[in-house]
């Protein structure tokens, strides 16, 4: 039962999406100004959940915890990279674009997710509600875009619910290779994830969020941050 409850919470994070695709089709185009505001709390948010959640305990006493953090960063970038000159060079259609960057993004954090449950037996709840709300602007953003591409509604919502099965599988992935690799150490792949996720966030979201939200987002990605913290402070 347990690698179905990873599954159940990886699915649960990706789970937004679909509601930020519900978001976007429900009224007119969500302006970018609130967009920004949503990313930037949700990017707090995921930083308080990076330094309180995967960042294991005694990280700085470990060289290979800093060599798993670093590592997670260049696989990102490099690979973030590769999708971005194939976007550039027009290959692939748009679903295959939006579907590569936010599995980027999605995997680790929903590999993370399974690796909690099997270390603790639960979830950690402001990773999840980080990842929950960071979700959110990403699929308003693509959704809309996917619109004025004259996109249907059902090509959509296939898009982000195929993204949410990958995320499902992913956290049971989590889960499983903790129990079943020799010596798994679920706070190495935490630590890669961690470094995977903050350049992800340093690379993108942040940067994004300040440019549609204007200078109000570094007083919700606070917020975002306080908010994780005490939710990772009362688990």
């Amino acid at each position: 039962m347990g690698v179905l409850t990873a599954a159940g919470w990886g699915a649960l994070a990706a789970f937004s999406l679909v509601v930020g695709a519900w978001l976007a089709f429900r009224s007119r185009p969500v302006p970018a100004t609130r967009v920004g505001m949503v990313m930037g709390f949700g990017s707090g948010a995921l930083l308080a959940a990076i330094a309180y959640e995967l960042v294991p305990t005694g990280f700085h006493q470990d060289v290979l915890l800093f060599s798993a953090f670093g590592l997670g960063g260049v696989v990102f970038f490099v690979t973030d990279a590769v999708v971005a000159g194939r976007r550039t060079m027009g290959a692939g259609s748009a679903e295959r674009s939006l579907v590569i960057g936010t599995l980027l993004d999605g995997v680790p954090e929903s590999l993370v997710l399974g690796i909690g449950v099997a270390v603790s037996g639960e979830v950690a709840v402001a990773f999840l509600v980080a990842v929950f709300v960071s979700n959110l602007p990403e699929a308003i953003g693509a959704t809309a875009t996917m619109r004025t591409h004259g996109h249907t509604k059902a090509q959509v919502y296939g898009l982000w619910w195929s993204i949410v099965a990958v995320s499902a599988l992913a956290a049971a992935a989590g889960y499983v290779l903790y129990h079943v690799v020799p010596r798994a150490d679920g706070g190495y792949v935490e630590a890669f994830a961690a470094g995977a996720v903050l350049t992800m966030l340093a690379d993108s979201m942040i940067p994004e969020a300040y440019r549609q939200g204007g200078k109000a987002t570094g007083l919700l990605a606070v917020l975002g941050f306080a908010v994780a913290g005490a939710l990772s402070a009362l688990e």
